[in-house]
C-alpha cells in the first residue's frame, strides 16, 4: 500500500466578515480567556457555511468546515468546485500561508506551491536571485540549485530577463518562472492553483506535461485546482469536490467531474426560460421548448433522429435574428452547433409584436450514451447578441444505432459514433 503523503484531519477555517479580529474588545477578551483556561474558542460554535448566494446572518463564516481525507504518495488530486467553494483556502492552509482554525495537517516531504502570480518572489530581486531564495527556503543547498538553474530557466523561456528584477515581469512571465521553480526544485508535494490560466496555451500545455512527469515518472504528489475540466481530467487520477467550504464528494476523477457538473443541471422541475441570463432591451421571451418539453432536463431516446425547438417571445422593435444552440460535453467542450445564420446566412425578420421560432434539428445517425448540455442564444450574426441562456438544458442520451448493437459510453469513446463506406 502506498504511503500517506498528506493527511487532513477535520480542517476548518473561520473568518469574520468585514474586519480583522473579532471586532470588539470584549470578544477578543472572551477568546483569550478561553485559551488561557484550555477551553474551546467560543466563536467556533457560531458561524454559517460559505454560501455566496445567501445573505449573511452571522458575523462569522466557515471558509472550510470539517475537511477530512488522505492523499497518498504519487496521487494527482484534482480539487474542483465553484468560485468560493474553499479550494484556494484549502491550498493556502496546506502551504502554511494561513493556519487552520480547527484540525491539523500532516504532510511528508517538501511542499512547493504556486497559488498566485508571483508567489514567493521578492519584487526587487532578479529572477536568478529569486530562484536561489526559493530553493533555500525549501532546504536545498546552493550546489543543488545551481545544478537545476539552466533547466529552470529553459523551461520558463525567460533567459533574456533572468537578471532583471521580477517587478518588471509581466504576469505571464511571473507565472512561467514561478511554476518552473516550483516544479524543478524537487518537491515531494507540488501544489498548483488556477494561476496557470494566466499563461499562454503553449505554456499551459508544457506545464500540464511537466506535472504528469512529476507525478507518474517521479512518483511525487500533485494537488491541482482548475475550472478547466478537460485539463483536470487529463492530468488527475482522483478528485475532491468542495461545496460551500465542505467536502461533498471524493473518488475517481471522472466520477468527481460528473458529480460537480451535475450539481445544478438535473433539476427536472425548472423551466428552460428561467435559465435565461440576458436579453436585449425590448425583447421578452415567454416560452422555450426543446425536445418536446419546456423543462431543463429531457432524454434523447434510442433511435430518435430529430429534436424539435420552439421559442416564443415579444419584441418592441423590428428584429433580425437567428437561433444558435451549442451542444457541449460534460467537460464543457463544444461538440455540435446549430447556427444556420453563421454558415448559411439564414436570418429571419420579425416585425414588432409576438413572434415564434421553430426549428427541427437532425441528430447524427449514431450517438453515444452520456450527458449533453446546451447553450441557447439569439443573435444577428456578426452584428449583435439578443438572448443568452448558457447551460439551460441537460440531455440524457440513451445512445442509439440504426440496426443492431449497444450504445457506447460518451466519457470513454467521445460524443458521436462515426460511419464508413
Amino acid at each position: 500500500m502506498k504511503d500517506v503523503a498528506i493527511e487532513f484531519n477535520h480542517i476548518g477555517k473561520q473568518y469574520r466578515l468585514g474586519v480583522i479580529s473579532t471586532g470588539t474588545l470584549s470578544q477578543d477578551l472572551n477568546r483569550w480567556w478561553a485559551k488561557i483556561r484550555g477551553k474551546e474558542d467560543p466563536f467556533l460554535k457560531v458561524g454559517e457555511e460559505n454560501d455566496r448566494t445567501k445573505k449573511a446572518n452571522s458575523q462569522f463564516v466557515w471558509a472550510l468546515k470539517d475537511i477530512d481525507f488522505k492523499v497518498y504518495q504519487g496521487d494527482v488530486l484534482g480539487i474542483i468546485g465553484k468560485n468560493g467553494a474553499g479550494k484556494s483556502t484549502l491550498l493556502k492552509v496546506l502551504s502554511r500561508v494561513t493556519s487552520p482554525t480547527t484540525g491539523t495537517i500532516r504532510a511528508r516531504g517538501r511542499i512547493a506551491s504556486l497559488l498566485e502570480v508571483g508567489t514567493g518572489f521578492h519584487p526587487e530581486m532578479t529572477g536568478r536571485e529569486n530562484i536561489y531564495m526559493n530553493g533555500s527556503i525549501m532546504g536545498m543547498t546552493k550546489e543543488e540549485i545551481t545544478r537545476k538553474l539552466d533547466e529552470i530557466v529553459d523551461f520558463a523561456g525567460i533567459a533574456k530577463f533572468i537578471d532583471t528584477p521580477v517587478k518588471r515581469y509581466s504576469s505571464g512571465m511571473m507565472v512561467r518562472l514561478g511554476f518552473s521553480v516550483a516544479a524543478h526544485l524537487e518537491p515531494e508535494i507540488l501544489v498548483v492553483d488556477e494561476v496557470l490560466a494566466v499563461g499562454d496555451a503553449e505554456f499551459q500545455k508544457k506545464a500540464v506535461g511537466k506535472m504528469q512527469d512529476v507525478s507518474k515518472g517521479e512518483g511525487r504528489t500533485v494537488l491541482f485546482v482548475s475550472h478547466n475540466m478537460a485539463a483536470v481530467k487529463s492530468l488527475c487520477t482522483k478528485g475532491l469536490v468542495l461545496q460551500n467550504g465542505r467536502s461533498v464528494f471524493s473518488g475517481s476523477i471522472q466520477d468527481s467531474i460528473d458529480f460537480y457538473l451535475n450539481e445544478d443541471k438535473t433539476d427536472e422541475v425548472s423551466l428552460i426560460k428561467d435559465r435565461i441570463k440576458w436579453t436585449k432591451p425590448g425583447l421578452k421571451i415567454t416560452d422555450i421548448r426543446i425536445n418536446g418539453t419546456d423543462k431543463t432536463y429531457s432524454v434523447i431516446q434510442s433511435h430518435q433522429t430529430t429534436m424539435e425547438v420552439e421559442l416564443k417571445g415579444h419584441t418592441d422593435v423590428p428584429l433580425k435574428t437567428d437561433l444558435m444552440i451549442i451542444f457541449k460535453s460534460k467537460d464543457n467542450v463544444p461538440m455540435m452547433t446549430l447556427a444556420a445564420g453563421h454558415y448559411k446566412g439564414i436570418i429571419t425578420d420579425f416585425p414588432p409584436g409576438d413572434f415564434t421560432i421553430k426549428k427541427t434539428i437532425h441528430l447524427p445517425k449514431i450517438m453515444t450514451r452520456g450527458i449533453l448540455y446546451a447553450d441557447v442564444m439569439l443573435h444577428h450574426p456578426m452584428v449583435e447578441w439578443q438572448l443568452k441562456a448558457p447551460d439551460c438544458c441537460t440531455f440524457d442520451c440513451e445512445g442509439y444505432q440504426e440496426d443492431f448493437g449497444f450504445a457506447i459510453n460518451q466519457h470513454d469513446m467521445g460524443l458521436m459514433g462515426l460511419e464508413y463506406d
